[in-house]
């Protein structure tokens, strides 16, 4: 009896150490992917906070009260304008047929478009890209570092977050010199870029703080390698 025991003790214990190791790798994955989670739960707490009793519901009433129509042309106009990023950081990374595409799409968008209102450049097959400069940083061979969230602006990277600061000057707020225009764009842009990822919401499972990092990182790195993400197995 002892030793029946003895080997079953004996099996579940190699069971068990065999679970440990088979979970080991996730967790130093995650640990190396997000070692500052300490500080960026806090912080995603303060955002998503921000975001429920503020963003989410001034999103809800634009499109509740905006038509289709208008609420569609809006957003293709700051599509139009990140056109203007996209083909910078396409010529950075040596991209010459996509910024050619990008440089198509800003021409016949800005004119044809009446200033980006109408998409008419995806019409004529021109599909848009979505670059910037830390994408670029990506490129030329940077890791994106450890996840971070940053306050009022969300998840990112310790590569992605000072890349906003380049990206932003080829946006059109540095040069609006008129303050009240500059502050109504930038206002118009945060809630139509919202109101865009209401309907994301139903995919959301789990621990939202995982969730959003994980979809983060997963996105960020599928969109370095242009979609050619590689499978570790």
């Amino acid at each position: 009896m002892r030793v029946i025991e003895a080997s079953w003790l004996d099996r579940l214990g190699r069971l068990c150490a065999c679970a440990v190791l088979a979970v080991l790798p996730l967790a130093a994955n995650a640990a190396d992917e997000d070692p500052w989670e300490g500080f960026n739960r806090p912080v995603f707490r303060f955002n998503d906070t921000l975001d429920t009793y503020a963003l989410k519901p001034v999103a809800k009433g634009y499109q509740a009260v905006t038509p289709q129509f208008f609420e569609d042309g809006v957003h293709n106009v700051f599509r139009n304008i990140g056109d203007v990023t996209n083909l910078a950081n396409n010529l950075l990374q040596g991209k010459v047929h996509d910024a050619g595409v990008d440089g198509g799409r800003l021409i016949f968008n800005t004119t044809f478009g009446l200033l980006g209102f109408f998409d008419v450049a995806s019409e004529m097959g021109l599909q848009r890209n979505d670059e910037d400069f830390g994408q670029t940083l990506g490129a030329w061979g940077l890791g994106s570092g450890p996840y971070l969230v940053v306050p009022f602006l969300g998840p990112s990277s310790l590569r992605d977050a000072p890349a906003k600061i380049p990206d932003s000057f080829l946006g059109p707020y540095p040069y609006i010199d008129h303050v009240p225009t500059r502050n109504v764009t930038r206002a118009v842009n945060v809630v139509d870029t919202r109101a865009s990822l209401l309907s994301a919401e139903k995919i959301v499972s789990g621990d939202k703080y995982i969730f959003v990092r994980n979809a983060y990182l997963q996105n960020r790195e599928f969109r370095v390698k242009d979609g050619e993400v590689v499978d570790d197995f």
